[in-house]
Order: structure tokens, then C-alpha cells, then sequence
């Protein structure tokens, strides 16, 4: 067998989605394809703590705690850098050994008039977009774009195949910063709730929501956490993931919604952009852009169980052939061998 690829790569901390989903959980399967991917996740947090206070100290501690990895990266055959090193900056990228793979799963470019981005485009030699959106941007400065979706281990976030009858439950998933999104949602849900008396919004965060609109006792929290996510997810009938109108919208890369299909969970969600895309591709939920429309698609599938069946088994089907990571790691090994010239 020939010398494998060596790629070391510098993300965000191990538990942030997406140093997990698109870096870490991709370790073991490249070593099939001879690529040995050296995770190095951040020290110190690469985003400034809520405190102001702490910011000063902060800032100096995230830089220096870098440098053992970027000194790291000259035994390696190429870098890969999960966005920027440290929060809306350029610091060590420069430095690192070339070739540079740069990895891109949000619209980053809207933070400070986007010029850390695009001088994080112009250093990359090939930039790794999450989809399309984010690939369109980066292609003013980056001559080499590949797109890859987040990967979604379909061997771990399986559908559960005995669930019992219950009442229909719905349910969101998510970091605290996107929960703006579901509790701009509450209008809708409220009106979902008084049409069926049964049923219930389930939610798995970070941070409790803060629905005030809603009868506490027919929403149920429970903290997020790696142990029981896909038995979150199993515990739903229908998935939602409401966004925003906007450009950081845009450049989401759908993962709450791929999780849910891999799961069997039909999904109620926003139609932007990628999320428009899986939508496009299968039958596999509805879109909705208003609260009439929320309210009429949750009602739809809360009514229809076969649908949502029907809907669940042609997600998973998706997910298999299109976002997994089987279907992905042969992608993204071949953008680190032609990078490294194999």
C-alpha cells in the first residue's frame, strides 16, 4: 500500500457541531481510503466568551494555544482549517504548511464586512463548501471549489423501529443561537396546539427556550448532549427547523434536517436554500414561509401518519445515497490526494 495522505487538521473545540460533523467524524473512514486525518481541535474556544471582562484575556490565550498545531501542520501533506482559526480574524492561516484546505459551512463573510473571509479564500488552495451558496461566494476568490455536504452518519442516526403508538409529537434540535428561529415560530404552534389538544413540542438544546407563548405543560425540554441526540431524535414524529429570511440563512447547511431524515422524521422546515434543495430532491416534508403555511403543513402531518411514514422512509433513502458519510469520504479523500499531488 502506498505512504498515506497526511492531513492535520485545526478546528473549533471537539463537541462544536460542526469540528464533529465535518472533521472528526470522518477520522476512522478515511483511514480506509489512506488518509490519515490528525484532529487537533482548539485549546481554548475560537469564539469570544458571552462576558466582555473575560474578551482582552481571551484573545491572546485562543491565538497562542494555536501555535503547537500550526507547527504540527510541517509534518503533515496538507492543512485543513474548519473556517477561520480564531472568531472573524486571520491569524496563523498564513503560516500554516501549504497546500491549505480551507472548510466552509456557513455564510462566515457576513461578520465584519466579510474581509477576514475573503482574505481566507485568496490563502486556501481549494476551499471545501458546505453547499452551494457558500461555493458561489468563495469562487471570487478561490480557483479550486469542491462541494461537500455535512455528512451524516447513517450507522448511528438510525430510525427506531419500534416505537409504540403515542400522541404526535413535534420537535426542534439546536444550538442556543439558532433558537430565535423556533421561538419566532410560537404563533404558529400555539395555533397547532388548540387545533389538536394532543399534541406536543419536544425541544433538545444548550440552552432552555424561552416560549412564553406556549402552555409549559405541552412543551418539553430536555439539554442537549452527545449521548442522547439520536434517541432525541427517535423520540419525534415530525422535525422543524425554522429559519429566517436572510443571507446567514442562505448559507446554512441543512444538518438539523438531514438528522431528522436519517432518523425517519419527516420535517416541516423554512425553504432556504439547502434546505430547498433536499426538498427539491425528495418528498420527503413540507416547506412553509408563513404562520398560515406552518400551521396547515404541521396539521397536515400531524393528521396523516402514513404520509409522515411514507415521507421518513424516502428521507433515509436520501441520506443513504447522497449525505452519508459512505457516500461522502471517497469525495473528500480525493480532495486532500489531489491536493497533496497523489
Amino acid at each position: 500500500m502506498p505512504k498515506p495522505v497526511v492531513v492535520m487538521a485545526l478546528t473549533a473545540g471537539r463537541k462544536i457541531p460542526g469540528a464533529r460533523f465535518r472533521v472528526g467524524q470522518y477520522v476512522a473512514p478515511l483511514r480506509e481510503e489512506n488518509i490519515n486525518l490528525r484532529w487537533w481541535p482548539a485549546p481554548i474556544a475560537k469564539h469570544p466568551p458571552r462576558s466582555h471582562a473575560l474578551r482582552p484575556l481571551w484573545l491572546p490565550l485562543s491565538v497562542i494555544g494555536r501555535i503547537p498545531a500550526v507547527a504540527a501542520t510541517y509534518k503533515a501533506d496538507v492543512t485543513l482549517t474548519s473556517r477561520e482559526l480564531v472568531s472573524t480574524m486571520v491569524t496563523w492561516e498564513p503560516m500554516l504548511k501549504k497546500p491549505y484546505v480551507l472548510d466552509v459551512d456557513d455564510a462566515i463573510w457576513l461578520h465584519r464586512g466579510g474581509r477576514f473571509a475573503k482574505r481566507l479564500g485568496k490563502i486556501a488552495d481549494v476551499v471545501v463548501a458546505g453547499n452551494s451558496y457558500v461555493a458561489d461566494w468563495f469562487s471570487q476568490y478561490c480557483d479550486q471549489i469542491e462541494i461537500i455536504p455535512t455528512a451524516v452518519d447513517t450507522d448511528r442516526f438510525i430510525p427506531n423501529q419500534n416505537q409504540n403508538d403515542r400522541h404526535p409529537v413535534i420537535g426542534w434540535s439546536g444550538t442556543y443561537s439558532n433558537l430565535p428561529f423556533l421561538e419566532a415560530l410560537q404563533p404558529a404552534i400555539r395555533r397547532v396546539f388548540e387545533a389538536r389538544p394532543d399534541v406536543k413540542l419536544r425541544i433538545s438544546s444548550d440552552r432552555h427556550p424561552k416560549l412564553n407563548d406556549l402552555p409549559s405543560d405541552r412543551v418539553e425540554y430536555e439539554p442537549w448532549s452527545v449521548q442522547g441526540e439520536v434517541a432525541f431524535i427517535n423520540s419525534l414524529d415530525i422535525g422543524l427547523m425554522p429559519l429566517a429570511d436572510n443571507a446567514w440563512s442562505q448559507g446554512k447547511c441543512s444538518y438539523k434536517m438531514l438528522l431528522y431524515l436519517s432518523c425517519q422524521v419527516a420535517v416541516v422546515v423554512s425553504p432556504i436554500g439547502m434546505n430547498s434543495e433536499v426538498l427539491e430532491a425528495r418528498d420527503v416534508g413540507r416547506g412553509a414561509t408563513s404562520e398560515d403555511s406552518w400551521v396547515d403543513a404541521l396539521i397536515e402531518l400531524i393528521d396523516d401518519a402514513e404520509l409522515r411514514k411514507q415521507m421518513g422512509k424516502r428521507g433515509r433513502d436520501l441520506i443513504t445515497s447522497s449525505y452519508s458519510i459512505k457516500a461522502l469520504t471517497p469525495k473528500l479523500a480525493s480532495v486532500f490526494r489531489k491536493a497533496a499531488g497523489r
